[in-house]
């Protein structure tokens, strides 16, 4: 009975009660210190695992004070709490299945009753000493204080709150937030879709809903065929969540190949200066025209000879965002850039030509250096000067979808201090528990990646200027490492 009544948790579930990345969590069990079932654990082996567990401090206890003291904010309202339908839905399955077990504890109390009638019956002595030995066990059990359940009761709060999406065939999973679209959420998680619009118009998202319901939140103008509606199908960009529970057969991208080349009409959010060397140019695409990439790739960017002020420029330039905010493109622009294609590009915008409001035309992805899918190896990201950009994708993107048990981040520069986003990399290695930062100069990165042990045994992604890579890549390879663990970006 008590292995019918301990509840089982998904290892996302687990994770996200827990606040801490599915990879630790694999990590505990492989090394034998947390039982799994089939992809799961048992909410009772988390409290012992975690016996200083303290659940008032987690993120989800936090999202629950928050909706309790500001129930009522518009912002909260849409960003976090499900609609009143979703809310509604996921309550009644909620007691359905209390509804069930009271139905199953009843099936063992007419059992019980029907033992021990039996047993009363019986002439046998060993039968009164059964009979007693039940009669202590019940009493025992109804005495005995009921053991808390953080875990259990927490799980059932996040269950109304947020939805748990299953993706086939890859099993991936994915939680849905208040009432956000499934393409957005998804995204958020890191996960790689066929989207187009984003709106309901193209149909590139349609799903085939496997399990579970899902209802549409905003208009859409795609009209499904028969046979489409028939097998159930349903818009990623315009439907949420509607019960606890979705499986969902969707079309992803697994390689650069499987993401179409796109022409998307950006317009400049900002141009903000990092440092003396480095400026960020932030774009953002239409709603309605997004660009669709895996984190690592890069994109052809134009602008036309009325902005430059004499003929169309064109640069081709990592992406340094992550594809979870599709919409918002972020570029790492160096003055002492030496790639001769984009120094008139480069000028336009150290000029201050290329401002807030001016459209500049992106199209691509292009580009291999992304993330090892189904890798279970440590990640080491080597960025000297601005081959930081792609590698912040990547760190981003990683971290979004659990993707290494540990992650390693060396970034060096030609000169000291040159790393210009030096406090994102400390809050990474500060909030990450598997996550390790160092800032070096150029000269001193060979002699750093000789001594580490654990290089070998590790995927390594490498990104920047051509003379500084290149002769690194040589050696990573001359010192042992696969050619398949290592993964290079040269300017």
């Amino acid at each position: 009975m008590l292995a019918i009544m301990s509840q089982w948790l998904t290892l996302s579930r687990a994770a996200h009660l827990l606040g801490i990345s599915r990879v630790a969590l694999q990590k505990r069990i492989r090394e034998g210190e947390l039982r799994a079932f089939d992809g799961m654990v048992a909410a009772d082996d988390l409290q012992r695992t975690w016996p200083e567990l303290d659940l008032t401090a987690s993120g989800s206890f936090e999202k629950t004070r928050a909706i309790r003291e500001d129930a009522f904010g518009k912002r909260l309202r849409e960003r976090v709490l499900p609609s009143q339908e979703a809310l509604a839905q996921r309550l009644f399955v909620q007691g359905q299945e209390l509804t069930e077990l009271q139905r199953t504890l009843t099936r063992y109390h007419v059992l019980f009753e029907a033992l021990e009638a039996r047993l009363a019956a019986a002439p046998a002595p060993a039968a009164g000493e059964l009979l007693r030995l039940l009669d202590e066990g019940m009493a025992k059990a109804l005495s005995a204080p009921a053991p808390r359940h953080d875990l259990d009761a927490l799980d059932a709060m996040l269950r109304v709150m947020s939805a748990h999406v299953t993706v086939k065939p890859s099993g991936r999973e994915f939680f849905v937030e208040g009432s956000e679209t499934l393409l957005k959420a998804a995204l958020r998680a890191g996960l790689a879709p066929a989207y187009g619009c984003g709106n309901g118009v193209c149909g590139l998202c349609k799903a085939r809903l496997v399990a579970g319901e899902a209802r549409a939140v905003s208009p859409s103008d795609y009209r499904f065929s028969e046979a489409e509606k028939a097998q159930n199908h349903v818009l990623m960009c315009v439907c949420t969540a509607l019960s606890s529970d979705l499986v969902l057969e969707v079309l992803e991208a697994g390689a650069p190949a499987d993401i179409p080349e796109q022409r998307v009409v950006a317009r400049v959010r900002s141009v903000d200066v990092l440092n003396d060397e480095v400026l960020r140019l932030h774009l953002q695409t239409p709603r309605s025209n997004r660009l669709r990439f895996l984190a690592g790739q890069r994109v052809t960017l134009g602008v036309s000879a009325d902005l430059a002020g004499g003929s169309d420029l064109h640069a081709e330039y990592p992406v340094a965002s992550c594809p979870c905010d599709d919409r918002n493109l972020i570029f790492h622009l160096c003055r002492t850039d030496r790639r001769d294609a984009s120094a008139d590009f480069r000028q336009c915008v150290f000029d201050g030509r290329i401002k807030a409001g001016d459209d500049v035309s992106v199209w691509g992805p292009w580009g291999s250096f992304v993330l090892e899918n189904n890798s279970v190896r440590p990640v080491v990201f080597i960025a000297i000067d601005d081959g930081f950009a792609p590698v912040n994708s990547l760190i981003e993107h990683a971290i979004a979808v659990d993707a290494a048990e540990s992650i390693s981040l060396y970034w060096a520069s030609s000169q000291p201090g040159g790393q210009y986003l030096p406090n994102q990399c400390r809050a990474w290695h500060e909030a990450l528990d598997e996550f390790s930062y160092l800032p070096l100069t150029v000269d001193e990165l060979p002699a750093v990646l000789a001594a580490n042990a654990d290089l070998l045994a590790s995927d390594v992604y490498l990104a920047g200027a051509a003379e500084r890579v290149e002769p690194l890549a040589a050696q990573l390879l001359a010192s042992g490492l696969p050619p398949d663990q290592l993964h290079v970006e040269a300017f």
